[in-house]
């Protein structure tokens, strides 16, 4: 995934604006841990006790979310 050149404080600033719904907080960490502390899919399906495919899921749809609203 091909991150835009934002800073970390602009990133999570877009999470926290266009991330919403019920899992938004679990899904913010989740794409927080992904794309700041590069941990695996697998690591992360374990960490928060869902399946990989809905990591992956969470991971795609938020990053391409928050990205397409960045400035950059």
């Amino acid at each position: 995934m091909q991150i835009p050149d934002l800073s970390r404080s602009d990133i999570e600033l877009l999470m926290h604006e266009w991330m919403i719904g019920p899992n938004a907080e679990r899904d913010r960490r989740v794409l927080s841990r992904r794309l700041f502390d590069g941990i695996t899919y697998e690591r992360l399906a374990e960490e928060f006790d869902l399946s990989v495919r809905c990591v992956k899921r969470i991971v795609y749809n938020g990053a391409n979310r928050i990205f397409k609203h960045s400035p950059g």
